[in-house]
């Protein structure tokens, strides 16, 4: 009996990591430090956060895909440094003010879990920033500098379901990946059938 309440233990530690992983990756994100005392803090963080809140326990989907994970961190990375230099340029640029738009992104999967990376991806990129969910209809509400135009409010959108993609790309269920697959929100970037997801 002993050893099954502590296998189940593990296994829920073990399932929880990548969260936990998570959690200490937004607070580096969050500080724009990738050190060894930003590692540290962003542990007690993370430790004060999952154990004094006593947040419901994180349903994970299993999997796990290191190449596309890796994917997304270098698009990510790209694109938090193109937002950087644009919004620069709005700012110094002569002339006409950037226009700004609160956008509704649509998602396609129904999972909190994705809807929060999708939303902290979003804001983490220099140029827009999430003011509101709506969990139930699963929308996100952003506002975006330099979206002035209905293209640029659209432009603005696929990004956003791009993103969202990319996430269920790295660390869906196969089940999101399908539901994203079929429904073409991701601009087509996702071609791999599910069967060859699950192995």
């Amino acid at each position: 009996m002993g050893t099954d309440v502590k296998r189940s233990a593990l296994t829920g530690i073990w399932r929880q990591l990548p969260f936990f992983l998570w959690l200490i990756a937004l607070w580096m994100l969050l500080w724009g430090q990738f050190t060894v005392l930003a590692f540290l803090t962003g542990t007690v963080v993370a430790v004060f956060v999952t154990s004094v809140f006593r947040l419901p326990p994180v349903e994970l989907s299993g999997r796990l895909n290191p190449w596309w994970l890796l994917v997304f961190l270098v698009q990510f990375l790209g694109a938090v440094v193109k937002g950087s230099l644009v919004v620069a340029w709005q700012v110094v640029r002569p002339g006409r003010q950037p226009g700004v738009s609160v956008v509704a992104v649509p998602l396609v999967t129904d999972d909190d879990l994705i809807m929060a990376h999708v939303g902290v991806t979003a804001s983490l990129i220099p140029g827009s920033l999430v003011l509101e969910t709506d969990r139930d209809r699963r929308i996100l509400y952003l506002h975006v500098l330099g979206a002035a135009t209905d293209a640029e409010v659209d432009a603005q959108r696929r990004m956003v379901q791009r993103w969202e993609a990319r996430i269920v790309r790295a660390v869906g269920s196969p089940a999101q990946l399908e539901a994203v697959r079929s429904s073409g929100a991701g601009g087509g970037e996702i071609r791999t059938r599910v069967k060859e997801e699950r192995s």
